[in-house]
């Protein structure tokens, strides 16, 4: 939200009443008896053990329904807490190379069966923190409520049973409850995190960084996340910003036609950079850095009072603590001074969507499953960015900030693990990452990496409006989707699976993370975030459409388009 021009005072005690309720939080939501009896009687009294306690610890902690093979541990009374689970992907395994062909029969059998499945996920699972993985499940995501357990017995003793025939037996079944959502004036500041940049992650909104926060004008509730930039061709000096269909031209625009150079005489959808949540998320982001700068300045104050003048001869303890306490204001000041600086710059010219509009979709996928033999979600949309909306001496074209949530160790560490795969690892220069390449096809099914267990998987990280940035583990194998459009056609495709890197990072996406693009260690572009998995706001499963899919579509549309060249 924009703070008007009042009394300083008074924007300042603003600031200090964000970053109290930012620190606080509100009060958790528990339910109440009424709540409790209204809930569906089949959550209350279901005959399957498990159904609260198979996957507890996903992000979503999504309701089991049942689940084959021996049942998992859990802790008797008086030590009975649930234990906490992780999702793992599946990178070598027997059955990779056919899957498709496996998991195409495993959902006609459940269409068969009439089970409103959502997704089948090929994974393992180990407890939160250890070395234990469970052998391999097929995990079907179902709409919620409408599978009861004997059917989902039934269903379940099928799957097996095609499993078995198809040379498997070992492999076990898995249901739960889930549904799949896919979740869009000046110039753009520019960034340079490390050498000027206090606060890179405060600005990083405002510029044309990967992970760009972008929305439609006409309808900016729509949020979701730039991917890359390309340029048309090496004779033309126009630049695109990909992103997904379904955020460049939401329902109901996007059913009503097809963006394309040929249609020129249609008005072409207008994009701006923050749509309506985006814009008062970074507001107050700053608001609550401010407020947090005066509450560390109010106390080192009163500790510096408390410590009194310097007195010759006094403890060496309390001459470095007041002079520590004298650096933290000082620095706190300096933050302060720079992230009013922002601010003011922000609300000036930033404050209305018209302001904001950086570019108009000159090219939209109908959003569709490919007819061709991969059936990946066909959901990709180029924007023209206007070029005086950019200063391109400061351009950093296609790096991807990897700061703001982690530090620069965590990042060697998380993404590799392995001390072999860490020997000529650097951090990537002012905390932000070049996209160099494409992972093709094999390497997403044959990884090389390894993971801190010696296991084979690549390892991920993305920038996105919604949770910034993240680490995850993508799947070797495929996963199935299925939605159910108006009408009740069904549409079934394949994806790629990106899981949590572990529990206590949390989901690798939220909803307006949709467009994002998703890159190795290598800076190597591996896909683009189209959907999620999970329920209620909480991402279990990541599913991306493949980069080199993708660009194979495009150079359908703009036969010379390439990425945009490496900035140094």
């Amino acid at each position: 939200m924009a703070v008007p021009n009042t009394d300083p005072n008074d924007f300042f005690t603003s600031c200090k009443a964000i970053n109290i309720l930012r620190v606080c939080g509100e009060p958790p939501d528990i339910p109440t008896p009424a709540q409790v009896l209204s809930y569906p009687q089949s959550l209350l009294t279901d005959p399957y053990h498990g159904a609260f306690t198979d996957f507890y610890g996903l992000p979503s902690n999504p309701r089991s329904i049942i689940k084959t093979g021996i049942p998992w541990f859990v802790r008797p009374p008086p030590e009975a807490w649930r234990i906490l689970r992780e999702a793992r992907p599946i990178c070598d395994h027997p059955m990779q190379d056919r899957w498709l062909e496996i998991g195409q029969f495993i959902y006609e059998h459940l269409d068969s069966c009439g089970v409103k499945w959502t997704s089948i996920d090929p994974v393992r699972f180990a407890e939160a923190e250890t070395e234990d993985v469970s052998g391999l499940y097929v995990w079907i995501g179902v709409m919620p409520g409408t599978l009861a357990f004997e059917a989902a017995k039934r269903a379940a003793k099928g799957c097996k049973s095609i499993l078995a025939r198809e040379g498997f037996p070992d492999v076990e079944v898995a249901f739960r409850e889930s549904v799949v959502t896919r979740s869009v004036g000046p110039k753009l500041l520019s960034f340079d995190p490390y050498c000027v940049d206090p606060v890179p992650e405060l600005r990083s909104p405002f510029t044309p960084m990967l992970g760009i926060p972008i929305a439609p004008l006409k309808t900016p509730c729509f949020e979701g996340t730039g991917a890359v930039y390309l340029r048309e061709s090496r004779e033309s000096d126009r630049v695109f910003l990909l992103t997904v269909a379904h955020i460049a031209c939401p329902p109901p625009i996007h059913s009503e036609h097809l963006l394309s150079r040929k249609r020129s005489s249609r008005a072409r959808e207008k994009i701006v950079v923050l749509g309506d949540s985006a814009y008062t998320d970074a507001i107050d982001h700053m608001l609550g850095t401010i407020g947090r700068g005066l509450v560390s300045i109010e106390m080192c104050n009163d500790h510096i009072e408390k410590f009194g003048p310097v007195v010759e001869g006094e403890p060496s303890w309390k001459t470095h603590a007041r002079k520590e306490r004298q650096d933290l204001a000082e620095k706190s000041q300096s933050m302060i001074d720079e992230v009013n600086k922002i601010h003011d710059e922000v609300t000036k010219h930033w404050s209305s969507l018209s302001q904001r509009v950086i570019g108009d979709v000159v090219y939209a996928t109908p959003i569709a499953v490919d007819d061709g033999p991969r059936h990946f979600t066909q959901d990709w949309a180029l924007i023209s960015l206007y070029r005086d909306k950019i200063n391109w001496d400061t351009f950093q074209g296609n790096k991807v900030f990897v700061g703001g949530n982690f530090s620069m160790v965590d990042f060697i560490m998380k993404m590799h693990p392995h001390p072999e795969d860490r020997s000529n690892c650097e951090y990537p220069f002012e905390q932000l990452l070049q996209v160099r390449g494409v992972v093709e096809d094999d390497e997403i099914h044959k990884p090389q990496q390894l993971d801190a267990n010696g296991e084979k998987c690549l390892i991920v990280v993305k920038n996105g409006k919604t949770t910034g940035t993240t680490f995850g583990r993508l799947s070797g194998m495929e996963s199935f989707v299925r939605t159910y459009p108006e009408y009740d056609i069904k549409k079934t495709s394949i994806e790629i699976a990106v899981y949590p890197y572990s529990r206590k990072d949390g989901a690798f996406s939220a909803p307006g993370d949709s467009g994002a693009a998703v890159v190795d260690s290598k800076g190597r572009l591996v896909g683009l975030i189209v959907a999620g998995a999970g329920k209620l706001e909480e991402i279990d499963v990541t599913y991306l459409t493949p980069y080199w899919w993708i660009e194979k579509q495009m150079k359908m549309v703009f036969p010379d388009s390439f990425l945009y060249d490496t900035v140094d």
